[in-house]
């Protein structure tokens, strides 16, 4: 289960910060911000992409779309989505749930810079019901995250 390999990532590298938990699901942006009682800017998701070979994780603020141009500028491939079995098989999170936290395969982290707009965003914790609430600056440091600039300019 993979709530529990994301409780075991922070009681190891970050005690202070504990899960929670909603009764509510919270596999979309607009029902984790209604779950956790934040803005759907907040909810920091993150996405699962292939890139040639390569496959990363990309945590955006909730309401940015990304941009496939910086991206491919970024990393020199198109991005695609991995499928929902792939992403549980490579992650070993379920979607809705998926965070840098506890992954079961080690990969690179990016954060995008939509993240640093927020003192506190609200990532998932590895299940449709739990999510953590965290700095920007501080998710990058515990992943060892790279912050790049890939999303759509707001408006």
């Amino acid at each position: 289960m993979s709530i529990e390999s994301v409780r075991a990532f922070f009681a190891e590298k970050s005690p202070d910060i504990a899960v929670i938990e909603s009764t509510m699901s919270s596999a979309t942006v607009t029902l984790a911000a209604e779950a956790y009682g934040v803005e759907p800017a907040r909810i920091a998701k993150t996405l699962s992409l292939r890139i040639g070979e390569r496959v990363i994780l990309i945590v955006t603020a909730g309401t940015s779309r990304m941009d496939n141009k910086k991206v491919k500028a970024a990393f020199g491939g198109k991005p695609k989505m991995l499928g929902v079995e792939e992403v549980a098989e490579i992650t070993g999170h379920e979607v809705g749930g998926v965070c840098p936290f506890g992954l079961k395969t080690p990969l690179p982290v990016y954060c995008d810079v939509s993240l640093k707009a927020f003192d506190i965003v609200v990532p998932a914790a590895g299940s449709t019901h739990s999510a953590v609430k965290i700095t920007p600056e501080r998710m990058a440091e515990l992943t060892s995250a790279e912050w790049i600039d890939v999303c759509q300019a707001p408006g």
